[in-house]
């Protein structure tokens, strides 16, 4: 059975745009994957703490020197990254806030890097353990920055999730959002049009196979 984890960092709840489309990206594979089996994670109604000095010291403390506080931390942490780990498939929902990630999702992504985990460091250099999955990458902007330097997400999360080695990525663009009613129907098309081009290829490769 395939498994798909959805995360959503958007703060807008109802009203995120995001969250739409990694929904109807989540549809499209549930009609691609018959069976699969949906977990959905809402990174703001259910918070990640940040990782601070409490945190390090918890993790950094052996099993059973650990306050029973400790062990709650460090079991809220294992249970992200076995979900994680369990995933074939991960959709992922980016809004920019202030040219960033939301801290939500920050503190998600700090909190399943776990060294000897989610990734190991070699005679080599860094290497992701959360190898073999695909994930899909829904951004929404209020502006247009794709391509441009005021794109810090796009790098960011080619970076962070190659580190935890997460490799085949797609991402999926909706800018010009709060650039009036046209520009935002206009972004919308486009990410609806990029969705459905992913399929069309998927379904073209799988033809041909």
């Amino acid at each position: 059975m395939t498994n798909i984890l959805q995360l959503n960092s958007s703060v807008k709840g109802a009203a995120s745009r995001s969250t739409l489309l990694g929904d109807e990206l989540a549809g499209r594979l549930l009609q691609q994957h018959p069976g699969a089996h949906l977990t959905v994670r809402d990174l703001v109604a259910q918070p990640v703490p940040v990782v601070d000095h409490v945190a390090l010291r918890a993790l950094s403390t052996a099993a059973a020197d650990r306050t029973a506080e400790q062990q709650a931390l460090v079991a809220a942490h294992d249970a992200l990254i076995a979900e994680v780990q369990a995933a074939d498939i991960v959709v992922l929902g980016a809004p920019m806030y202030n040219f960033a990630v939301p801290i939500q999702l920050k503190a998600y992504l700090d909190a399943i890097a776990r060294s000897g985990v989610t990734f190991r460091y070699t005679a080599t250099g860094p290497e992701g353990l959360l190898r073999g999955k695909k994930v899909y990458v829904v951004f929404t902007r209020g502006g247009v920055h794709r391509g441009t330097a005021s794109d810090s997400q796009t790098p960011f999360l080619e970076t962070m999730l190659g580190f935890l080695g997460m490799t085949d990525v797609d991402y999926v663009y909706a800018e010009g959002l709060d650039m009036g009613p046209a520009a935002q129907a206009a972004g919308l098309a486009a990410a609806r049009q990029a969705i459905a081009d992913l399929f069309a290829d998927q379904a073209a490769l799988r033809g041909a196979a």
